[in-house]
């Protein structure tokens, strides 16, 4: 049954219409086809995110997209130690921004929460 309320929760559909509890291969099956199909959504959710955020970055900045798409820009006169430390501390400087930009994409990205404890600060994400 938890296997049907989590696929009802991702808009799938139930693995076992049946009602009964899955053993044996029929579990295993079950599993795999759920853990394939909740990976690959994950997967086009990370993919058409990052393209949105990329879209948020062209909306009001002018940069070359095509060097921002390849990641970080590494300074070739630091030492790598430099660049890393760069890297932690431009990390950091975005966490509070990144955040914001989260909550405009979370919604579309998970499943909406449901079950016992999600509404009296139980089990939950809790909200920072």
């Amino acid at each position: 049954m938890a296997i049907n309320d989590l696929s009802t929760s991702w808009e799938l559909e139930p693995t076992n219409e049946v009602g009964e509890a899955a053993r044996g291969d029929a579990l295993v099956g079950q599993l795999c086809y759920l853990g394939t199909t909740l990976r690959n959504r994950v997967l086009d959710a990370l993919h058409s995110r990052v393209k949105r955020a990329m879209a948020v970055v062209c909306s009001g900045f002018s940069y070359d997209m095509g060097v921002v798409s390849h990641g970080f820009v590494t300074d070739i006169s630091k030492t790598d130690a430099e660049n890393e430390e760069r890297l932690h501390a431009l990390i950091d400087d975005a966490e509070v921004l990144g955040e914001r930009l989260v909550k405009l994409f979370e919604p579309e990205v998970l499943p909406p929460e449901t079950g016992a404890g999600t509404e009296d600060g139980g089990e939950g994400r809790s909200e920072d």
